[in-house]
């Protein structure tokens, strides 16, 4: 079997699933220099593709229509798949593409297709199984080796460290209400961190920063940038800080992918589902490991009793303490 000289690696959603994809592309890409990637992703995540000279970017939206989607991938001239994304919409672009390469004699045009490992969550969300998944970073790699290409070293040596001194992050939401801290404790915590001279930086979106905004001005040494930097100058922001303090959401694997500490808040999602920052140390992931966790795949089922307990279990004076344990090993 011939070996491929142009992957288009094809991943279009959810945002920290692409940002968890970046540091292993990346490292394929550095040790196969023959060998030239484009990565098919959403527009904003560009800045965590670039450095390396055989690495091409397009900014592809899954909200487009498939023949849309195909026109655009089509364009690459790619003679290898790999296939991160696995859902309708992208699969039948996918198809179109195979179909017109078959009709074009290009028998050596391979699509290599992600294993998500959907029944091992399954078994863990009702309840037969507590043994951590495979780390998602490793199905990402496991299809490069399938494509045959030589290992690239993705996972960091030691823990991440951030800069000395600087701001604490603090990114309160996520995409689903099973991912979310209630909002009067990551309040509390903004209280204790400022009461004790640290200085504070808040993210979020536009949608969320009337919240985050009102925050920055109850307390001293609060800002909030939230809807107001581009993706880019946000993780600029990142780099300049000592850690981040996030829910089971895109802005841990932001984070994780600029080698800044995450102090991990989760819920309904367990941080063994294989979807941890990568690099992060594992005793920075607050989770209540109550008989119920994990719950749900995403965040998105409603609590079966009513409370996330999950999330209520877990006390800002806790986060604290771990926030304060970790900045003293740095």
């Amino acid at each position: 079997m011939a070996k491929v000289k142009h992957i288009l690696v094809v991943r279009l959603s959810a945002l920290g699933d692409v940002a968890l994809l970046a540091p292993v592309v990346l490292a394929f890409a550095e040790a196969n220099p023959e060998v030239h990637f484009t990565v098919a992703a959403p527009p904003m995540l560009a800045p965590l593709f670039g450095g390396k000279g055989n690495l091409d970017f397009i900014g592809v939206s899954k909200k487009q229509p498939a023949r849309a989607i195909y026109r655009q991938l089509r364009a690459v001239g790619a003679d290898a798949v790999a296939d991160m994304h696995v859902v309708n919409r992208v699969g039948r672009a996918l198809r179109l593409l195979a179909l017109d390469e078959l009709l074009k004699c290009h028998l050596h045009f391979r699509i290599i297709r992600l294993r998500k490992g959907r029944w091992s969550r399954w078994l863990m969300t009702h309840g037969y199984s507590r043994s951590p998944r495979r780390p998602q970073c490793e199905r990402y790699a496991d299809v490069f080796r399938r494509l045959r290409l030589a290992e690239g070293h993705f996972l960091p040596e030691g823990e991440y460290h951030g800069e000395q001194g600087g701001a604490i992050g603090i990114a309160p939401f996520a995409q689903h209400q099973g991912k979310i801290w209630p909002l009067d404790r990551t309040e509390r915590l903004v209280a204790m961190l400022a009461g004790r001279g640290h200085r504070v930086v808040l993210f979020g979106s536009k949608d969320e920063a009337h919240k985050l905004d009102h925050w920055a001005q109850l307390y001293p040494r609060v800002v909030s940038v939230a809807g107001k930097l581009k993706f880019d100058e946000e993780l600029d922001v990142m780099r300049h800080l000592s850690l981040m303090v996030s829910m089971d959401s895109a802005n841990m694997h932001f984070a994780s992918a600029i080698g800044l500490p995450v102090v991990s808040i989760w819920g309904a999602t367990h941080p063994d589902f294989g979807f941890y920052g990568l690099g992060q140390a594992r005793g920075n992931a607050l989770c209540a490991d109550l008989p119920c966790q994990p719950c749900s795949a995403y965040g998105n089922r409603k609590c079966r009793y009513g409370d996330h307990h999950c999330l209520q279990a877990i006390t800002p004076e806790a986060v604290l303490a771990r926030i304060e344990e970790t900045l003293a090993q740095g």
